[in-house]
């Protein structure tokens, strides 16, 4: 897998760098900043982007605005934020299409690099894989006609560890549940928020998208 690394710390842009190349990535590019970011993807098709939120020059949401131009722009090209900040409102808007390559780790809790190495690959395979901490933050920002009102608290549970990009063995091991009653709650809550049957990967996508937008901004 092919990966572009942008960050204005040199220490963890290598760092990084020299973590995915360990571990198969191909790592084609890294940069200090987003300026051009945008037509390097464009020419260069990497499966990965990895970047930060804030940098140069202003430090506010470079990271961000380029990641949602990569996203409508190569929308092939899977996006893995990296941040320390939790910025909710865009972790909706970088997911609106429902086509996965999507994921928004906070630096601080990464703290096992096989996990982190994995979510990368996953990520660039289509998944999604968003931190608990910006999912709880979600969690605290409701809408009112929230269509979330029509699950059970346990299928809640369940569709907020599908949005950390967790399988259900992984979910049924962290809720002390049988796999097979995993996929059951699965199964109702695609039919309680209308997801009609197609490919399991993508309508899991699709009630992350759900559950995102019901507890956006």
């Amino acid at each position: 897998m092919r990966a572009v690394i942008v960050d204005d710390s040199v220490l963890l842009r290598e760092g990084v760098a020299s973590l995915m190349r360990a571990n198969g990535f191909d790592v084609i590019a890294t940069r200090p900043d987003a300026i051009g970011l945008v037509d390097l993807v464009t020419e260069q098709r990497p499966d990965l982007v990895v970047l930060d939120i804030r940098m140069p020059p202003t430090h506010t949401t470079e990271g961000l605005e380029a990641a949602v131009a990569i996203r409508r722009t190569t929308p092939d090209v899977a996006v893995l934020l990296l941040s320390q900040h939790v910025e909710t409102r865009y972790a909706v808007d970088l997911i609106a299409d429902g086509s996965g390559r999507v994921g928004y780790l906070l630096k601080d809790r990464v703290t096992d690099v096989g996990e982190f190495v994995d979510t990368a690959r996953r990520v660039a395979l289509g998944g999604t894989a968003i931190d608990p901490t910006v999912v709880g933050r979600l969690v605290g920002r409701q809408r009112r006609n929230n269509p979330l009102e029509v699950l059970t608290d346990r299928e809640r549970e369940v569709l907020e560890r599908m949005a950390e990009g967790r399988s259900n063995a992984a979910i049924a091991a962290a809720l002390d549940l049988t796999e097979r009653t995993v996929e059951s709650h699965v199964r109702n809550l695609f039919t309680k928020l209308d997801l009609l049957p197609e490919a399991d990967d993508h309508r899991r996508v699709r009630a992350v998208l759900v559950y995102l937008q019901s507890l956006g901004v």
